[in-house]
């Protein structure tokens, strides 16, 4: 399992990487072994591990929108949204649990959707919907779901979720603000859905020391994601057109150099 700086860098990648759409869990699964960091990525705690740096960022993410979430129990129908649009990761999550496992293991998928995700990305880009002004509460329950299903696609390392959600929002009508803020809003459940099925089994390696020093890169994570969430925010505020392309771009090379690199064992 990873040594304390490793968690440390870890978490810093992780919550940076979990806002912006370039899939956070392919970098994680990437990183440690274009590094040699001698990650045993196949153990069976090496997916907890990882649902713990995302506990991190979740607690981040709940602490910046706590006001939207206030209001969402103060105006039921924007938590009955994020019910409906967190429900296809959930149902997917756990019929499907034991062959998405196994692709944590595999740096070579996660680089594969790495390419897979640059073209959601700047295909979403393109073909967004012309009228993106929709605010959340404008939302249907059916739009909500849609964009839950694109979500669960996050579930494959590779593929972002905020990058999906977000290409999924625009294409609801939603402008960039909103789209984000919802698709960062959905990451709270789901996140914490995963914290439940896995961080228990850390506690069977409670005497490795394991679960302490996940639990040190999940604060950074907590961190670093903050200050992603903010600068995003403001990003997409700023941006009306190509919002999402230089992510595309970003994901195209990553996704072929850690081909090229994984191809000649580097």
């Amino acid at each position: 399992m990873p040594t304390h700086v490793q968690a440390i860098l870890l978490g810093l990648l992780q919550g940076a990487t979990e806002l912006f759409p370039v899939s956070s869990v392919g970098h994680g699964v990437l990183v440690p072994s274009l590094l040699h960091w001698g990650i045993n990525q196949a153990s069976a705690s090496f997916l907890p591990f990882l649902v713990v740096l995302h506990l991190g960022t979740a607690l981040g993410l709940l602490l910046y929108f706590l006001n939207d979430w206030i209001d969402a129990f103060r105006h039921l129908r924007i938590l009955w949204l994020l019910i409906i649009g967190t429900v296809p990761a959930g149902i997917i999550g756990l019929v499907l649990n034991k062959p998405l496992t196994a692709l944590f293991a595999s740096p070579l998928v996660a680089a594969v959707f790495l390419l897979v995700n640059g073209g959601m990305l700047y295909l979403g880009d393109r073909r967004r919907a012309v009228s993106g002004a929709k605010s959340i509460e404008h939302l249907r329950a059916g739009q909500a779901f849609w964009i839950g299903i694109w979500q669960a696609a996050a579930l494959i390392p590779g593929i972002s979720r905020s990058g999906a959600t977000l290409v999924a929002g625009l294409r609801q009508g939603l402008r960039e603000e909103e789209a984000a803020r919802f698709a960062f809003l959905l990451a709270t459940p789901v996140i914490a859905g995963a914290g439940l099925l896995e961080v228990p089994k850390l506690l069977h390696d409670r005497g490795q020391g394991i679960l302490s020093t996940a639990a040190m890169g999940g604060v950074v994570a907590g961190l670093a994601a903050v200050l992603s969430t903010a600068i995003l925010m403001r990003y997409f505020k700023q941006r009306e057109v190509q919002a999402l392309r230089p992510f595309a771009i970003y994901c195209w090379i990553a996704g072929a150099v850690s081909l090229v690199l994984l191809a000649v064992g580097l």
